[in-house]
């Protein structure tokens, strides 16, 4: 178990957006080390370049919630065995296609399925959330499963504006303006540092995860920069911002208690299978989903020959086409030559990979295909080598 000593920060400059370099630091992702140290029980497979599953609970066309959830949990336990380092799930609210919508509550199932992994949130969305509930929902997990528990968090909603109202039950909420406060708050919180401090989190106060912080702009990796923090990039979602944003992460990046220098994750979209056209053909669910929900009408995740149908104007095709532009899709010679790519142009510290894929064996055997066959080829780089 890890003893997380923290800095409560209460300088109006935080409240205004801006954060110093000596007002808040956290759990850094150099500890994996430590962290992981029992390496050898784990398969050797994901080692060079750690490796880890962001998982949707994806719900396909026809099936339930509940198959989502039991199915995330039938792909931590073999992650685990194939030696990823990490499993997290993401905020999400009112998609139908998606089923994690309460991270904590599944992260509590995912870690009492699996042993070894650190299980974490990809993220929680911290305007939605009052920072105390945050703080005694994952003191809690961090009590349960000491040394095992990310808290990655993220500022956006998650969700559509109609729905982030009735989260943040305020218009000013919207803005997420409060964001740094909220930060402040919450990492207080865990500390407990702060002598005049009135409310103590209980589980929370010296039960504290580790914090990343997610983004896919440029105003996260500024702040994670300057607070010390690991920083995870959603390059699946957000291409062309991912090489600036990572500069301006660097360029920023202040050295804090806990992470003396920058560590950063970019998380990718990767789907593999046996050939590329396979690969592809399994891709289409994900691409038809992104229409639905750019349209606003979301939908369950449909079937690959569903997509394969859909009636795809030119514009359509060069949207899916822009969207999924440096990602990884296709055998594993073509993974490993994209994953490859992205670490030569960012020179990240770690790959998150998710697999928006309609059937569960299929997006098992993407991430068994990547830990046999791609992960051993990869290499970490320096930024901009």
């Amino acid at each position: 178990m890890y003893k997380h000593e923290q800095r409560h920060a209460s300088d109006p400059a935080i409240t205004k957006g801006r954060v110093t370099r000596r007002h808040l630091a956290a759990n850094s992702a150099a500890r994996d080390t430590e962290e992981n140290g029992d390496r050898g029980q784990l398969a050797s497979y994901v080692i060079d370049v750690p490796l880890s599953v962001l998982d949707l609970s994806p719900v396909a066309a026809g099936t339930t919630a509940g198959q989502a959830l039991r199915q995330t949990a039938e792909l931590a336990r073999r992650a685990e065995e194939l030696g990823y380092r990490r499993f997290w799930v993401a905020e999400h609210h009112n998609m139908p296609a998606i089923a994690s919508s309460a991270p904590a509550v599944l992260i509590a199932h995912l870690a009492a399925a699996t042993s070894r992994i650190r299980v974490g949130s990809g993220g929680v969305m911290l305007p939605n959330h009052a920072p105390l509930v945050v703080a005694e929902q994952f003191g809690t997990l961090e009590a349960l499963h000491p040394g095992r528990i990310d808290l990655g968090i993220g500022r956006a909603p998650g969700t559509d504006q109609f729905t982030a109202l009735a989260l943040r039950r305020t218009m000013a909420g919207l803005s997420a303006e409060a964001f740094p406060q909220e930060l402040a708050d919450l990492i207080g919180l865990f500390s407990g540092e702060d002598p005049a401090a009135r409310i103590t989190a209980m589980p929370g106060r010296g039960d504290m995860p580790a914090i990343w912080l997610l983004g896919s702009s440029g105003f996260s990796a500024q702040l994670a920069g300057l607070l010390g923090l690991p920083f995870s990039f959603a390059h699946h979602f957000s291409a062309a911002n991912t090489v600036p944003a990572l500069a301006l992460y660097r360029e920023n990046f202040r050295p804090s208690r806990w992470l003396q220098r920058p560590h950063a994750m970019v998380a990718v979209s990767a789907i593999c299978a046996d050939t590329d056209e396979r690969a592809q053909w399994l891709s289409g669910p994900a691409a038809l989903s992104f229409l639905q929900l750019r349209a606003g009408a979301p939908q369950a995740l449909a079937t690959p020959a569903e997509a394969a149908a859909y009636p795809y104007t030119p514009l359509e095709r060069q949207i899916v086409g822009e969207r999924f532009a440096g990602q990884a899709i296709g055998s594993p010679e073509t993974v490993g030559r994209q994953l490859t790519s992205l670490l030569g142009r960012t020179g990240a510290d770690e790959l998150m990979l998710t697999a928006l894929v309609y059937d569960i064996e299929d997006r098992i055997r993407s991430f068994e295909l990547i830990a046999e066959k791609v992960a051993t080829g990869l290499q970490a780089t320096g930024p901009g080598e």
